[in-house]
């Protein structure tokens, strides 16, 4: 990965933080790392869910959507990781759930998201 690939990357979790923020959800962790993987935002919906939340930031939809990057292997990878993360914090959480945030450049410079909620493989 580039370095211009890593401050996009790192431009894109800001904004969808500030995005989910902007709608009530609270951002409870971010790049949370264990053995398993990682964790791009943890975060508490405003009715109470616990969400991994899988950032995804490209510079243009030309190779498809980033929703199409979550497939069913990373789907499982992120529950099991939102569990471990839970387990991690003591942290007890009947609703648990994978959303994904889109990020993609708007003019003027400045990054648009697209949050989806509670995705499925």
């Amino acid at each position: 990965m580039t370095t211009q690939q890593q401050e996009l990357g790192a431009r894109g979790e800001q904004a969808a933080a500030e995005h989910l923020e902007a709608g009530g959800y609270r951002i409870l962790d971010r790049n949370w790392r264990c053995r398993s993987g990682e964790l791009d935002l943890v975060v508490r919906d405003p009715a109470g869910a616990l969400a991994a939340v899988e950032v995804k930031t490209r510079s243009s939809q030309g190779f498809g959507t980033a929703f199409d990057a979550v497939n069913p292997a990373k789907f499982a990878r992120l529950h099991r990781l939102l569990i471990a993360w839970c387990k991690a914090h003591s942290a007890y959480c009947p609703q648990l759930r994978v959303d994904v945030v889109e990020v993609y450049p708007a003019p003027g410079g400045s990054l648009a998201c697209r949050h989806l909620p509670d995705v499925r493989s």
